[in-house]
């Protein structure tokens, strides 16, 4: 298959293929989703304003980005060698790094745009 020539419909199927693969295959994956839903339903609540609303889509889009990359770093590795190895480790670890490193930037974002919104619902300031 000439891979230059292919047509941009099937790019991006083979796009959401990779997406649904990923979703299927990936705990941490659904997890973030189901955090990430858990957050647009908070966002709705609280009547986030578009700046806040940018901020939270770039943490969710941030965190499933890094998500996907480091599912395909694993997978890459994995198909290279199946034994241990310390750079196969080394690569595995930092892309886990990553995706945490998001993660926490989300949880971060999430701090500043939801903590002082439900305390003052909540008349506790």
């Amino acid at each position: 298959m000439n891979y230059k020539n292919k047509s941009f419909k099937k790019s991006l199927f083979y796009a959401f293929c990779g997406l649904a693969d990923a979703w299927r295959s990936e705990r941490n994956l659904r997890f973030d989703t189901a955090a990430a839903l858990l957050a647009l339903v908070c966002g709705i609540w609280l009547r986030l304003r578009g700046v806040e609303w940018l901020f939270l889509f770039s943490a969710i889009f941030l965190v499933v980005t890094m998500e996907m990359l480091n599912t395909a770093l694993e997978r890459v590795v994995d198909l290279f060698t199946s034994e241990y190895h310390p750079l196969a480790r080394l690569a595995k670890n930092a892309a886990a790094g990553a995706a945490l490193l998001a993660a926490v930037y989300a949880i971060i974002t999430g701090c500043f745009l939801f903590l002082p919104k439900i305390l003052a619902r909540f008349n506790v300031f």
